[in-house]
């Protein structure tokens, strides 16, 4: 048989998912939280009544007003569902792709975007963040002369970052977007966890996307990703979007969630106060620093240890987190922690002081 497979997806390597069984799970930056059980039997009954002989509603129109009321999303925006955060950035992609359209982000960062523009055979740019004084910033005029020299069609900016974990500059932001023609696309995924938002700046950059998820609210298992910009751009961008993405439990669910939300709110809440006392702890550790977050992970850079053997000896104690030491090269010896319930956490800090005391 002829081999028709494109070399460039022979290149790639496969978005790899560690097998979590049996271990604490601290690396996928999920909500460590299950619903209450009263909570649960009503929706578990709400699905009882679900057609599943029938088509979801293939625009999912009432999920999408209650995700604009309950999620502060402007009311003149328009919205698109997505199956997760990366059907949205694959339709944002087909959309505009092209071999001579460039996709730019910066690095490191969440490597979806890169991938997808292979997928699609598009250029990928990538920008390397500041590491001036050992933090991750947009490196505003580096950034500004990559989009002169490339003419991006899309900008992906994480806000916060994955998987740094910081806001970036507002004005920088703010310049990039005023800056350019392309589209921007301000991947808001832990915006639950963030005190700031773009959303409030759809109708003054005509060229903005804001996109989210409700993975990281506690929703992970749904899939359901959204975004939200102009009626005349997502128009176009929702006509490469395959009919009934959004299954019928999905909408039912997340539905159910919002009406729900003070729930979800209570245990962000929760996770936001244990990633302070989580990063403290971590501070007091020598030959260790600590980023700051505004995300529910923790990213550390270790001095002292080699990043692969303490990975690998927190997995032989059960203790899943990420290892990002061979990421990127300005991630060298660095893992990233997801703050899990407090006993988790207190659990992941003993066996790390242990691992880093026995290394």
């Amino acid at each position: 048989m002829k081999d028709w497979i494109r070399p460039e997806i022979k290149a790639l390597t496969a978005y790899h998912v560690p097998d979590a069984s049996g271990y604490i799970k601290l690396d996928a930056m999920e909500n460590p939280y299950s619903w209450p059980q009263d909570l649960i039997n009503k929706w578990l009954e709400l699905l009882g009544d679900a057609s599943l002989n029938r088509y979801p509603d293939p625009s999912a129109k009432q999920l999408k007003a209650k995700i604009q009321t309950r999620l502060d999303l402007p009311g003149d925006s328009e919205i698109i569902l997505g199956n997760g955060s990366d059907e949205l950035i694959q339709l944002i992609l087909m959309a505009v792709s092209g071999k001579d359209r460039v996709v730019m982000s910066v690095e490191p960062s969440f490597v979806m975007y890169k991938m997808i523009a292979s997928f699609l055979d598009m250029p990928y740019v990538g920008v390397p963040l500041s590491n001036k004084h050992d933090q991750f910033e947009i490196d505003l005029e580096l950034m500004l002369d990559k989009i002169n020299q490339h003419q991006p069609a899309v900008i992906f900016i994480a806000y916060p970052n994955n998987p740094t974990g910081n806001l970036f500059s507002e004005p920088s932001v703010d310049k990039i977007l005023s800056s350019t023609d392309a589209i921007v696309v301000i991947d808001e995924a832990y915006f639950a966890f963030a005190d700031k938002s773009y959303a409030n700046k759809l109708s003054k950059y005509e060229n903005l996307i804001v996109m989210r998820t409700v993975s990281k609210m506690g929703l992970a298992g749904l899939r359901l990703g959204y975004m939200a910009g102009s009626k005349s751009l997502l128009d176009e961008m929702d006509k490469v979007r395959l009919p009934y993405n959004i299954n019928i439990l999905t909408q039912l669910s997340t539905e159910f969630a919002l009406e729900h939300k003070s729930v979800l709110d209570q245990q962000t809440e929760q996770i936001k106060q244990d990633r302070e006392k989580l990063a403290k702890e971590l501070k007091m550790i020598d030959g260790v620093k600590v980023y700051p977050s505004d995300a529910n992970f923790i990213l550390l850079r270790l001095f002292e240890h080699d990043a692969d053997e303490v990975f690998a000896s927190l997995k032989e104690q059960n203790i899943l987190i990420k290892n990002l030491s061979h990421a990127d090269a300005s991630l060298k010896n660095c893992l990233r922690v997801t703050v899990g319930k407090a006993e988790e956490n207190m659990l992941f800090l003993s066996v790390f002081k242990s691992t880093l005391t026995r290394l």
